[in-house]
């Protein structure tokens, strides 16, 4: 797998110390109350996974399946496959990503839960893309690091399923994807 990154843009101990920082910033803001994390899978697991071990306060968790993405390609739709099952009327949501990209998914979801009456929407992710933007959405509280529009894998992040085991990020060999 190796042989198909470029070059690496977060070592695993980058990602740790990211992780750490974003954990310490969240404990500080919901100390005292009990904020649900939704993670948007399934790129979200590790970087979740790491980050829950940094938050020092209460925490309950659940999960969406939302997708707009085939291959390298935007859909333009977002599709549910996976709803969350945990009520969150009047509770502090805090959307955990991987990446944010062209901001459609992000969005999408973000005014799902609005309407479904939470108290407040923050998001957490690993990476952001501004410059890819495609359509308005709601700005990330915590970013682990903002980076140029690559195709990116690693931690969660896939090419057709593949490379999410990777224990840091990559830039894909364009040579993979495009042909």
């Amino acid at each position: 797998m190796d042989k198909c990154i470029e070059r690496v843009i977060l070592s695993h101990e980058e990602i740790v110390e990211k992780a750490k920082k974003i954990g310490e910033e969240i404990t500080r803001e919901y100390n005292g109350k009990n904020p649900v994390l939704i993670g948007l899978l399934k790129g979200c697991v590790p970087f979740m996974a790491e980050l829950m071990k940094h938050i020092k306060c209460d925490i309950e968790i659940d999960f969406m399946d939302v997708s707009s993405y085939r291959g390298t390609i935007s859909t333009g739709v977002v599709t549910i496959n996976k709803d969350i099952e945990t009520s969150i009327k009047n509770r502090d949501v805090i959307l955990v990503e991987d990446i944010i990209d062209s901001g459609l998914t992000i969005q999408e979801v973000v005014n799902i839960l609005d309407t479904r009456g939470a108290a407040s929407i923050e998001i957490a992710t690993l990476l952001s893309k501004p410059k890819s933007r495609s359509v308005y959405c709601k700005e990330p509280k915590w970013i682990g690091l903002e980076i140029n529009p690559e195709f990116v894998v690693g931690f969660g992040l896939d090419y057709d399923e593949r490379f999410r085991n990777l224990d840091y990020i990559g830039i894909l060999k364009e040579e993979l994807y495009k042909k």
